[in-house]
């Protein structure tokens, strides 16, 4: 793998970036440009990948012996994180100014970039126009995602994390597993309102279903995820629709269920809803409060047995105590193709954290996932799907 670095603040993330692909069993060689040099110095990035680092098309020693051409035969594969807006416009208009932008066009190596820049730089159409041309010559584009930025600002432009870089790397080049299927995926919880100001919900985070949709994003997956009310940013090319009640999140996910390859319900819906809603604020009088609560719809099984059924449906199972008998249980009586079970009682996995394993359960077999982060959780998760997308049964 070859790591191109180019110039912006985020790149002090592919420091750890290098780390991460080399836990991944990667061999990484990093190249910088000169304005990323002064972001992060390049013993940094050498202990890191245990390689000397290149920035320049003038180094004797290595120009002797055609060293860009030989690191451009070298990659199998060339990521440039981060791609600042400079390195887009240069790759775009086809420019070798740098080591960096002549290995890009010397190699024959897939190349990919994480752009990473300020929202209005991103949104320029000068920028637009260069990310289309790229794409339009095959060139992978993963990101950016939308949060907070050094600059003070908030949206579009800040490069993905390094684990979903590894996440991307890993499932998109072979061709994507995933590619020409569509997925629907639910995630986080739902609300169920108790009166203007009050709810009955739960713990999740959606960080489990997010990841789910960013690694079939990645994997090549046209991907639909209907989230309940979670702070997360939607995954880059992740088509999102919000809800907030259980009740709408199944008219959301029936609504979205023709054409589907697969569904996963990594939700966690409320079982029970109060009756009724009140119009007011409820008022503190009585020393006990009695609260009449019903079923909710049980959207895993009604998206079993609808007559648009995707050919896969995975439920998630979050239990606290006898982990196989309860998903077993849930997998026969809704009528599911596979159950991903997570002992959510425990701190480092399942709600909230940002970890988790799992164990998947089918009629007549099981796998384990083992514990570690959500990203490479859904990623072995995914792979089990694409196996039965693959083989039909």
């Amino acid at each position: 793998m070859l790591l191109g670095v180019s110039g912006g603040i985020a790149a002090y993330k592919s420091a750890d970036l290098v780390r991460r692909l080399r836990d991944a069993g990667a061999e990484v060689r990093v190249v910088m440009t000169a304005s990323a040099l002064q972001f992060v110095g390049a013993p940094t990035f050498q202990a890191l990948s245990g390689n000397p680092v290149r920035s320049s098309l003038w180094d004797e020693a290595a120009e002797a012996a055609m060293g860009h051409i030989e690191l451009a035969r070298w990659a199998t594969r060339v990521l440039v994180a981060p791609a600042s807006a400079n390195t887009l416009a240069k790759l775009a208009h086809g420019r070798a100014d740098d080591l960096l932008s002549t290995l890009c066009l010397a190699t024959e190596a897939p190349l990919l970039l994480a752009p990473a820049m300020n929202r209005v730089m991103w949104a320029n159409p000068a920028t637009q126009a260069n990310v289309a041309t790229l794409r339009s010559r095959g060139v992978a584009i993963l990101g950016p995602a939308a949060g907070g930025q050094a600059c003070g600002e908030t949206g579009e432009g800040r490069m993905l994390e390094p684990l979903e870089l590894v996440a991307a790397l890993a499932d998109g080049l072979a061709p994507p597993r995933l590619a020409g299927r569509r997925l629907l995926i639910s995630a986080g919880p739902t609300f169920e309102d108790l009166d203007p100001v009050r709810f009955v919900g739960n713990r999740s985070s959606g960080k489990m279903g997010f990841a789910l949709a960013a690694a079939a994003r990645a994997m090549g997956a046209d991907v639909t995820l209907v989230a309940g009310q979670v702070a997360l940013a939607t995954p880059p090319g992740v088509r999102r629709i919000d809800v907030r009640r259980a009740a709408e999140m199944q008219a959301a996910v029936l609504a979205a269920l023709p054409g589907q390859d697969a569904y996963i319900g990594a939700a966690a819906v409320a079982d029970y809803a109060p009756a009724e809603t009140a119009r007011q604020k409820i008022k503190k009088k009585e020393e006990r409060l009695a609260l009449e609560l019903v079923r909710t719809p049980d959207i895993l099984a009604a998206v079993a047995a609808h007559p648009q059924r995707p050919r896969l449906v995975v439920g998630f199972a979050a239990e606290t105590a006898d982990l196989e008998t309860y998903a077993r249980g849930k997998l026969a009586a809704k009528g599911l193709d596979l159950i991903a079970a997570n002992d959510v009682s425990r701190a480092d996995r399942g709600f909230e954290a940002d970890d988790n394993a799992l164990t998947v359960f089918w009629r007549d077999g099981r796998h384990e996932i083992a514990h570690a982060p959500k990203a490479q959780v859904a990623r072995a998760l995914l792979s089990l799907v694409a196996d039965r997308l693959e083989t039909g049964r």
